[in-house]
């Protein structure tokens, strides 16, 4: 009888409905520094609901253009490759959190993620300020430095890579996929209108010329970032992860980052492939990407 029930029991338990990972859309916090609602979008991994532990947090850093948090699932499929590594136990159970990085509705003018220069909209001080504290009180979050990651894509690399290096202690890690760094002769190059909309926010607007060449970008430079980072901090593990297409715009300007921190004995790692600046080549780099955040998030470096 005894045998009869428990196989039963072990019968029913194998029916039973997996817990399953949840993704919710026009999830909103209030910003004092912004004074205007944040939204984001959310995944939850399963079991999220069924138990009461804290998790890590990788927030996710949409591109510039037409980029926005739903990319991130909508094109990506971001949830879809969670799920399945959380399932086969190749990276831990985490919260994702996808930030809208656009400036208003129009988004006439990208924010990279990072503060105006002239203060009018102050992206950055908001996301450490108001997002992090406000998503990790309102969600089960372990809500330290070394249980959240950085994952982002071309305007949200240039972001995510900047945030790490500057932030160390905010952050176990951080993965760029085709970072938008541009040389000084792109910046350059830019139309008049192609300057405003990339970057007339950070740099100033209505620039042109040797005066481009400003504070603002000196601070972006790859000499700048590296001598800037506190190499102490990167020299055991290499919580900085790039991946670039050989074919991608933006490749000299990510590789001569890749130099700077390399000669300044800033830890980390810098992978080329085929492709160029598109979703097919992000869409393919995310799996090895997923698997550098678990490893900082778990310090499987073994730091």
């Amino acid at each position: 009888m005894i045998r009869q029930l428990l196989c039963t029991w072990l019968a029913a338990l194998s029916l039973a409905p997996a817990a399953r990972a949840e993704v919710r859309f026009d999830n909103v916090i209030a910003s004092a520094t912004l004074d205007r609602p944040v939204r984001y979008a959310l995944y939850l991994p399963p079991g999220y609901g069924a138990d009461s532990r804290d998790y890590p947090v990788l927030y996710l850093l949409h591109g510039g253009g037409t980029g926005q948090p739903s990319d991130w699932f909508t094109l990506a499929g971001i949830d879809h490759l969670l799920d399945r590594m959380i399932a086969a136990g190749e990276i831990r159970p985490l919260i994702a959190v996808a930030p809208d990085g656009r400036r208003d509705a129009l988004n006439d003018v990208a924010t990279y993620f990072l503060d105006d220069r002239d203060g009018g909209t102050r992206w950055e001080t908001m996301f450490f300020a108001d997002f992090i504290p406000a998503v990790e009180t309102r969600h089960r979050a372990i809500g330290s430095g070394d249980a959240r990651a950085l994952l982002g894509i071309s305007m949200g690399g240039v972001a995510a890579a900047v945030y790490q290096l500057r932030a160390p202690d905010s952050f176990a890690g951080a993965a760029a996929l085709s970072s938008a760094f541009r040389t000084e002769g792109q910046l350059l190059a830019l139309s008049p209108e192609g300057y405003e909309s990339r970057y007339g926010g950070v740099l100033g607007s209505g620039l042109e010329g040797a005066d481009r060449i400003n504070s603002a970008w000196q601070a972006l430079l790859p000499a700048t970032l590296a001598a800037g980072a506190e190499a102490a901090r990167f020299r055991r593990v290499p919580r900085l992860y790039f991946d670039i297409g050989a074919d991608d715009p933006f490749f000299e300007a990510t590789a001569a980052l890749h130099v700077a921190l390399r000669d300044a004995g800033v830890k980390h790692r810098f992978r080329v492939t085929e492709g160029g600046h598109d979703w097919p080549f992000w869409r393919g780099a995310l799996e090895s990407a997923l698997r550098h955040v678990d490893a900082v998030l778990s310090r499987g470096y073994g730091e």
